[in-house]
């Protein structure tokens, strides 16, 4: 993978999941329940709330709007697929809490029906079923109601926070690379 685009990963990571004491701290010793991500404006903006991630598992759920409809009126794939990738990366997260991030080296998604309108509310689980001290190998799923709508595997690096540079400094403030 070219450096560059390692390094876009890596500050969107840290934006995504930035490092903090007090979610480590919580992922380690108790679910994150009924919270809502203000960590990360991207998920912020689609209105996700974390339900829980502890011991490799994860739970989240997003009601959905008209934000999220592609022009069928049905929910958008790439929210979809965030929505998978986000719950199986805090799962592996919280199999490993005391590294400080993961970033998402492959994922492959199923999409099995459509996602669901506005008002509808999906339920997201990630879950690791293996993991080594460098990565993790996960599952995830959507469901509306009883109904399964997508499922997905990915493969996650576990990484721990860069010192401080010159050039990390620029590249977290401004997005440049």
């Amino acid at each position: 993978m070219p450096a560059n685009i390692l390094r876009a990963k890596l500050w969107l990571l840290t934006v995504a999941f930035p490092p903090s004491k007090a979610l480590t701290h919580k992922m380690k010793n108790a679910p994150l329940s009924g919270m809502q991500v203000g960590l990360n404006p991207f998920l912020q903006q689609l209105g996700v709330e974390i339900l829980s991630a502890e011991n490799g598992r994860a739970q989240l759920s997003l009601t959905l709007s008209e934000q999220h409809m592609n022009s069928w009126q049905i929910t958008h794939g790439g929210v979809l697929m965030s929505l998978l990738d986000v719950a199986m990366a805090m799962a592996g997260r919280s199999a490993h809490p005391e590294q400080k991030g993961v970033v998402t080296v492959e994922m492959k998604t199923m999409f099995l029906q459509a996602g669901g309108g506005p008002t509808e509310r999906l339920l997201v689980t990630g879950e690791v079923f293996h993991r080594s001290t460098t990565m993790c190998f996960c599952e995830g799923a959507i469901t509306l109601g009883e109904q399964l709508v997508a499922k997905a595997s990915g493969t996650f690096k576990y990484l721990r926070r860069l010192p401080p540079t010159k050039k990390n400094e620029v590249s977290q403030t401004d997005g440049s690379d």
